[in-house]
């Protein structure tokens, strides 16, 4: 199944998650192609509790893609998790998952996250260069995460914060040289 699909960009269709007839999709396709097990309780946690964080890609009927986030209070902040983002392996390099996981950041950042977290494996070079590009960074290497004993990275995409004009005083308001007289000669 290694070889690409050929699609045009107006063929894929993107939906938020509707219902549960989108729940065995989504197992599935993050079953076959991640290094994690899920239980239908994890799965369940994620899309009753923030189905519009969830995201589906469809070519011609066929499921081929997903996201799957949660948003919440974490240390005096509210912050966005994106837990699992899978594209099957003859769609990809071709945008998708860019698609879904901007999607998914867009719903964040409007509901008042400041931020947004993921881990990805060390070795997973696809899904580095794909977080880099959107902006992330390496915020932790957390050492033997995943049950096959590999590490992860802790990714972070941080929003740039509304400025908020402050009090200004009336000493901030003079010229330099008024507050630090030069020294005369």
């Amino acid at each position: 199944m290694g070889d690409k699909e050929e699609f045009d960009e107006g063929e894929i269709e993107y939906t938020s998650y509707a219902g549960e007839h989108h729940l065995p999709l989504i197992m599935s396709l993050v079953d076959q192609e991640l290094s994690e097990p899920y239980s239908i309780f994890t799965y369940r946690y994620f899309v009753y509790l923030w189905p519009q964080l969830c995201f589906l890609a469809f070519h011609k009927g066929k499921c081929i893609g997903t996201v799957v986030c949660k948003m919440g209070e974490h240390r005096q902040s509210y912050r966005g998790y994106i837990a699992m983002l899978v594209v099957i392996k003859p769609y990809r390099g071709r945008g998708l998952a860019t698609e879904l996981v901007t999607r998914s950041i867009k719903v964040m950042m409007e509901s008042g996250c400041e931020e947004v977290t993921l881990e990805a494996e060390v070795s997973n070079k696809g899904a580095l260069a794909l977080y880099g590009r959107l902006g992330f960074i390496k915020a932790k290497r957390l050492h033997h995460y995943y049950l096959n004993g590999m590490d992860a990275f802790r990714l972070k995409l941080l929003f740039p914060r509304p400025h908020v004009p402050q009090m200004v005083s009336e000493e901030q308001t003079k010229p330099e040289h008024e507050i630090f007289p030069r020294p005369r000669d």
